[in-house]
């Protein structure tokens, strides 16, 4: 029998979640999300989230309440009735009246193989780290930090040079197969629950501006991690006659020499140990390119130092 489901969440890594539960033929009945934010250079039109695009597109009820902590927001979660809740990179914290209200629960997305990453950037933090393998995993949320027992998890391996972009969009659909098949056993019956481990606990901070610059000194894997890891967004850089320059792809290079030389035409760079070849780049204030085009424009022969 179709559950009555509450959804919430907010940015594009939750709109597949929410796609798989109307397929599904659960009932919504009301789709939680973030506030319009102001966009555009003057900040003056409100830019709705992506899960509040979807949502009205598909003829959801949509609520953005700047706090689940008060009286009156609480009253209107519990009057939904609802089984479950589905929860996806929402962006408000969930007090306890609101993760007691579902006769079932709030069950969460969460993009990594926990209790590793626990916290706001798994998938940046995974392969910073250089992880070979993340995942899904299905957790029945309760008051502290991604501490929720375990229903399912998928794991996902990571490649060589996949990106966070790239890692992103695969764990937004896993996770919204694997929802579908929690709530397609949560249907059926009481579901089996997994503590977290003790052991492995790791946490995934915000990333802040002061790392997204590229240390030339650091090991090859290392800086071709860091770069792959804050790819698309924010975006490793480094500078050019006071131009920065974003790294969006790279991959393992060949040769030596003193940190942050170019190596050779094809944007070879020497790291402290080894050297990463960039593959795709973004001047300030323009579009990604490869690096041939980059070069075209911008010619940086063997032997230049880059800060």
């Amino acid at each position: 029998m179709p559950l009555r489901l509450i959804f919430m969440g907010t940015p594009d890594f939750a709109v597949p979640t929410l796609e798989a539960l109307k397929r599904a033929g659960h009932e919504v009945v009301a789709v939680y999300t973030r506030a319009p934010k102001p966009a555009g250079r003057r900040g003056l039109e409100l830019q709705p989230s992506p899960v509040e695009r979807k949502a009205r597109e598909l003829g959801l009820p949509v609520l953005t309440p700047k706090t689940l902590r008060g009286e009156a927001a609480q009253a209107e979660f519990r009057a939904f009735n609802a089984d479950a809740a589905v929860v996806v990179a929402y962006g408000l914290i969930l007090p306890k009246p609101i993760l007691d209200a579902p006769r079932l629960g709030c069950f969460n997305v969460h993009a990594s193989l926990l209790p590793r990453w626990r916290g706001a950037a798994p998938i940046h933090r995974a392969i910073m780290a250089g992880d070979k393998e993340s995942g899904v995993t299905i957790m029945k949320m309760n008051e502290g930090l991604d501490t929720g027992a375990m229903a399912m998890i998928e794991r996902v391996p990571v490649g060589a040079d996949m990106t966070s972009g790239d890692l992103h969009d695969v764990l937004a659909h896993v996770g919204a197969e694997l929802m579908t098949r929690t709530l397609t056993a949560l249907e059926r019956g009481p579901l089996a629950f997994t503590p977290q481990p003790v052991e492995g606990v790791t946490y995934a901070a915000k990333i802040g501006k002061e790392e997204t610059r590229i240390d030339w000194a650091k090991p090859w894997h290392d800086v071709h991690s860091h770069i792959r890891g804050l790819s698309p967004f924010p975006g490793a850089w480094f500078d050019i006659d006071g131009v920065r320059v974003k790294t969006l792809r790279s991959t393992k290079g060949e040769g030596k020499g003193a940190p942050g030389t170019v190596l050779d035409g094809a944007l070879t760079i020497a790291c402290g140990d080894g050297a990463v070849r960039l593959t795709q780049v973004q001047r300030a204030g323009a579009k990604a390119m490869s690096v041939e085009e980059f070069l075209r424009g911008t010619p940086l022969p063997p032997g230049t130092r880059l800060a």
